[in-house]
């Protein structure tokens, strides 16, 4: 199955950003590496079964900061509407919580009548 990932990577110097490219290329399973953005901070990778767990941490070490922003199917926003249109809502249904009556426990203690108190008074 193909997949889209999009991750931010902080590009420091001109050697960062073919760096970035080099590492994004040596997973299995790449098929494109592309960057884009306002100022090409987000590296898009296409491939398929490519794991986006190790490609993470692979940039992390060789550049210091790597987010993963989305990880998706390449056509995805284009079969989303289509679906969305023929898919039934349903309603999620909240049910009450229901807690067990558990009757309280009194103690009572009360000193009787005939209660003498001891004739020792260190005790």
């Amino acid at each position: 199955m193909k997949q889209k990932i999009v991750i931010k990577v902080t590009i420091t110097g001109k050697k960062s950003r073919p760096k970035a490219m080099r590492i994004a290329v040596s997973q299995p399973g790449v098929e494109s590496v592309a960057f884009q953005g306002e100022e090409k901070e987000e590296l898009v990778v296409i491939g398929d079964g490519v794991d986006s767990i190790v490609l993470i941490t692979h940039l992390r070490r060789s550049l210091g900061y790597a987010d993963l922003l989305t990880v998706g199917d390449p056509d995805g926003e284009k079969k989303e509407e289509k679906e969305t249109k023929n898919e039934l809502v349903i309603q999620p249904v909240s049910w009450p919580t229901i807690y067990q009556n558990v009757q309280p426990y009194f103690t009572n203690q009360e000193r009787s009548y005939n209660y003498q108190e001891p004739n020792c008074s260190i005790m």
